[in-house]
This record gives structure tokens, sequence and C-alpha cells, in this order.
């Protein structure tokens, strides 16, 4: 039986969940975890997670990256 619905976000999300609340394919996040730039992740046992913390706080810093000068649109 699946848990009751609280109406918040888990505090723990696995690599699946946290694809999609950036909006980015799993394959993304794996290879951003490769690269070592994408949000913060951790081990526990054979999984994978990412704290929700921590994916809205890298989230943000992108979104603070962008708005930087001379950051504007291509054209």
């Amino acid at each position: 039986m699946p848990p009751p619905d609280t109406g918040r976000e888990p505090d723990l999300l696995t690599i699946t969940e946290a694809a999609e609340l950036v909006r980015a394919p799993v394959a993304t996040l794996r290879y951003w975890r490769h690269l070592g730039t994408g949000p913060r992740s951790f081990r526990l046992g054979r999984r994978v997670l990412y704290r929700a913390d921590d994916l809205r706080s890298w989230i943000d810093a992108q979104h603070d990256g962008q708005s930087a000068p001379g950051r504007g649109v291509r054209r």
C-alpha cells in the first residue's frame, strides 16, 4: 500500500524523482553526477539519492548563474 499523500515532497528523492523535479532525463542526471556538475547526491546502499533541499539549492544556483551580467540571450 502506498504511503498516504501528505501534500509535501519527500526529503530523499530517487534519481527518477529528481529527474522529474528538474525536468531532465535520468541519463542527464547520471551524466552530471559523473562530471560532478549536477546537484549533490549520495549513495545509500546501491541507490543514488538526492536531498530535496540540495536539489532546490542547485536549481537556485543555476538560476542565479543565468542572470549574471553578460549571460543574456544569444542572438
